[in-house]
């Protein structure tokens, strides 16, 4: 099992409860979609699941481990086989792209090979294979600074293809992107998950998106799941509810269940 949550609740410092009684599992090479309204613990979740946080209660397992009761270098190493997709990818500004893609091997990497990479890159063709499959292949040795939001988000998305986790963690990754390149980026996304046998999670406030790209869709609201289900079984009554006194936009009278194919220019 990839992810495993039995009964799992997560209350923050200032006492605010993020998550109540979760239980969720996921296997090897499932992709799944989490929507939600804002305040929903979305973000709280994947920030759990990544070992960034500790449950307040219940049991939590990651790639066949409790990340709580290994020690702190062990905990590493099993964070290097998780891929985190930022909403902002935290990359520095004066930093090359081939760089940022490649710092998604350095919890792989010796310590000395890390470093010698930030002098020379190690493997810009490997990089460039990445970056690749997102069209933004001629952006190899711009510096992120010069980049636009949705380019910086399929850096980030490159950087983890690079690293080739078993599960990757997805947090709004493609929020700041036209709908269009959106699909497009979510559907090589969803490509290069299942070719590998990567387990992925994404959470997205796009309800069409993971809909049409997402074979499993679980609606969180108020820290709880509300529903788990393939997109051809959610009613529009269902996300009606989940969305209760959300501002959201009218969804289609014919929800869409399969992504498209698209021809997308480089920008």
């Amino acid at each position: 099992m990839s992810i495993a949550l039995r009964g799992v609740g997560l209350t923050h410092a200032d006492g605010t409860r993020a998550l109540d009684g979760i239980d969720l599992s996921l296997a090897p090479g499932e992709r799944v979609a989490i929507i939600g309204p804002s305040g929903a613990g979305k973000t709280s979740l994947l920030r759990l699941l990544a070992s960034n946080l500790a449950p307040s209660s219940g049991q939590l397992e990651l790639l066949g481990e409790d990340p709580w009761r290994l020690g702190n270098r062990a905990r590493q190493r099993l964070r290097a086989r998780i891929g985190l997709i930022h909403q902002a990818p935290p990359l520095p500004p004066r930093q090359r792209v081939v760089t940022a893609v490649l710092a998604g091997k350095l919890g792989q990497w010796p310590l000395a090979k890390g470093l010698l990479n930030l002098l020379h890159p190690l493997d810009a063709a490997g990089a460039q294979a990445a970056l690749a499959r997102l069209d933004i292949a001629d952006k190899l040795f711009q510096r992120c600074d010069q980049l636009s939001g949705g380019q910086l988000q399929r850096v980030g998305i490159a950087r983890v293809l690079y690293q080739a986790p078993q599960l990757i963690l997805a947090d709004e990754p493609v929020s700041a992107m036209d709908p269009v390149l959106a699909g497009h980026t979510l559907a090589v996304l969803n490509q290069e998950a299942a070719s590998r046998g990567m387990t992925l999670l994404a959470s997205l406030h796009a309800v069409e998106l993971a809909l049409a790209h997402f074979p499993r869709v679980i609606g969180l609201r108020d820290g709880r799941i509300v529903f788990d289900l393939p997109p051809a079984a959610i009613e529009p009554a269902a996300l009606e509810a989940l969305y209760a006194n959300e501002q959201l936009q009218p969804l289609p009278a014919s929800l869409p269940v399969q992504p498209l194919t698209v021809q997308i220019p480089r920008c």
